[in-house]
């Protein structure tokens, strides 16, 4: 191939020899004539180059640029033809090429992916840096269509550039690296060299993660404000990138890399967070990781435009399945091609949008479907249930007592809560990120069986004994529970078991997480213990963020500081007297325990000071509310 002038045809170590026909190969080589000749298979056999005839498009990314496989622009109709879902399939077929699946052998980084990508990979989100030796000789265009003529997964190569005599570029997903890795070797040029495509992992090119200036974001909104139409709340930002005003700004808007769509999301959700109409067509878009922010940012937006962009699966529309459009626009996407017909089609964007009325401009049926119309307001949240005002006194009384300790700083008294073969275990939301939420310090301790598999791994985090109970207690951060906050719900209750639910906010007071409000829900499982006592046998707490309005009513009214000192948990006898007294008081436990601790615990004389202070009219009302 000329470049610059000049022929390459040294030797370059790659693999030459005979062209085979039949046996096990299963296509012919692919050969480069240069640019001015238009390739064909050698062979007579399927899956060759066949220039710019019907197959997968590639987006070409030039440092900052991408540039589609066809001759003419995004706009006019000389690319290759593609399928249209409002018209009749050809019956002729598009002759789009069989892709070869098997996957090659070769070296290291070559043809199985080596240990950075075998087998597909873990981390969807890594970056990998594909390099083809002495890819200089050869024409960006050809290599390109060539790699993807047989690659068995749509590319998006990012930055393409000369490095040496190597030509290079950058994919995002391990499977879609070892899919263009197993293409090595498969290659032919024309002085009979194979192709070889190595991979390497590495960190995303640095030219997505360019911050912009503060300057650069005002102009930006300012351009924004200027394409927004209040009156139908619309914002068209259609080829944005050749927008006079931020070109002559020297900004290029490109709304494919991650730091210019975030700074677009952040406008509209500080500015127009009503925004119905979104149009981000031919901003050559070839994923819509970034653009999924809108689900909460603009949850009332109904028409989203995505028309001539370059969206390569279905499956990147799965990340905007929280919105809930009635129009959507895809034309002119490489997607549209995956499709055999208008049906298949339909189907599958409003298997993702089921409200969807409206598709390309093209009306569709009124979809059918099943849902019950959510009601304008949220009915409140029911209180506690207790079955019985027995049980009321002895679940509330148990948990004053339990908590008060457990607030004090130091849980060890909590020993005489446990039964000696009490069981205990905590968890977290299976959503939440350890390294990413506030909820670390809880993590390493979580038993959620939705995340972990592993059966000794699950076994180990059920905590046996009241011992290694009362120890992982300890370990906790230190906390200040709002007993206003409580709800408790009964489950079961016998005469011999009683189960039941509290939830509600807590704060920890030090640690990592000063101040921070959670939110709680503990299910105990008591057996009786002395007259009117309970016994923990099971405790099962659960820990989650709390949310915005859960922190905004959490301790409304003042909580008493905790002691410094543990409160010690009543005997049988007490946990009787205090149950007989606020039964026939009326006033509630807390009351009634002070009224008989400042009497000694003689309930007689309590009665009898309790009598003198109500008929003076000295006994607030707080203390009968319970």
């Amino acid at each position: 191939m000329a470049d610059g002038g000049r022929f390459y045809s040294e030797h370059d170590n790659r693999v030459a020899g005979p062209q085979f026909r039949g046996g096990h190969m299963s296509r012919g080589p692919i050969y480069y004539d240069g640019p001015a000749r238009q390739q064909r298979p050698r062979g007579g056999q399927v899956g060759g180059f066949r220039g710019p005839g019907p197959g997968p498009r590639v987006r070409f990314e030039d440092n900052y640029v991408d540039v589609t496989m066809n001759r003419g622009s995004p706009q006019d109709g000389s690319s290759h033809r593609r399928f249209n879902p409002y018209r009749w399939p050809n019956r002729r077929g598009d002759g789009q090429f069989e892709r070869d699946r098997r996957g090659a052998g070769g070296y290291r980084g070559e043809g199985g992916g080596g240990r950075e990508g075998g087998g597909g990979g873990k981390d969807k989100s890594s970056w990998y840096k594909m390099i083809i030796p002495y890819g200089r000789k050869y024409d960006k265009k050809w290599l390109l269509m060539a790699l993807q003529n047989l690659c068995s997964v749509p590319f998006t190569p990012v930055q393409y550039q000369i490095e040496g005599h190597k030509a290079q570029f950058y994919l995002e997903d391990a499977c879609t690296a070892n899919a263009l890795c197993r293409v090595s070797r498969q290659i032919t040029d024309t002085e009979g060299y194979k192709v070889i495509v190595l991979m390497n992992p590495c960190l995303p090119p640095a030219i997505l993660n360019t911050q912009l200036k503060p300057e650069d974001i005002e102009h930006l909104k300012q351009c924004m404000a200027k394409r927004f139409d209040g009156s139908q709340r619309a914002l068209d930002l259609n080829n944005i990138r050749t927008d006079p005003d931020l070109v002559s700004q020297n900004i290029r808007a490109i709304l494919s890399r991650k730091t210019f769509m975030d700074a677009v999301v952040k406008i509209i959700e500080e500015n127009i967070p009503e925004l119905v109409c979104l149009n981000l067509s031919n901003n050559k878009l070839y994923k819509l990781e970034d653009v999924a922010d809108l689900i909460s940012k603009a949850p009332h937006l109904k028409i989203l435009n995505l028309s001539h962009n370059e969206l390569k699966s279905e499956k990147e529309l799965d990340r905007l399945k929280g919105l809930k459009l009635v129009e959507l626009w895809l034309d002119r996407n490489p997607l549209c091609d995956q499709f055999k017909d208008q049906l298949t089609y339909i189907s599958a964007i409003r298997e993702r949008f089921p409200r969807l009325l409206k598709l390309d401009g093209h009306d569709l049926p009124l979809p059918i479907v099943f849902e019950v119309v959510s009601p304008t307001t949220t009915p409140p949240c029911k209180g506690s249930y207790f079955g019985s005002e027995e049980i009321k006194v002895l679940i509330m009384h148990f948990l004053q007592q339990y908590y008060s300790v457990y607030d004090s700083g130091n849980r060890q008294p909590l020993l005489d809560a446990y039964h000696d073969g009490a069981s205990f275990s905590l968890s977290l939301p299976s959503s939440q990120n350890p390294n990413r939420c506030s909820l670390r310090e809880y993590h390493k301790d979580s038993r959620n069986i939705k995340r972990l598999k592993d059966p000794s791994t699950r076994f180990r985090l059920l905590k046996h004994t009241r011992l290694n109970v009362v120890a992982l207690l300890n370990e906790l951060p230190k906390t200040q529970h709002d007993s206003a906050s409580f709800n408790v719900d009964v489950n079961t209750y016998t005469t011999t078991l009683l189960s039941f639910t509290v939830s509600g906010m807590f704060k920890e007071v030090d640690g990592k997480s000063p101040d921070a409000v959670r939110a709680f829900s503990r299910v105990f499982i008591a057996v009786p213990a002395g007259i009117s006592g309970l016994c923990i046998v099971n405790d099962e707490l659960f820990v989650r963020i709390a949310t915005t309005e859960e922190i905004q009513h959490a301790f409304a009214a003042t909580a008493p500081t905790p002691s410094s000192s543990p409160v010690p948990i009543l005997t049988a006898p007490q946990q009787e007297m205090l149950s007989a007294f606020s039964l026939k008081s009326g006033m509630n436990l807390e009351w009634s325990e002070k009224c008989l601790q400042d009497n000694e615990w003689d309930f007689n004389k309590a009665a009898q000071i309790f009598t003198q202070l109500k008929i003076e009219g000295k006994i607030p009302d707080v203390a009968f509310i319970k």
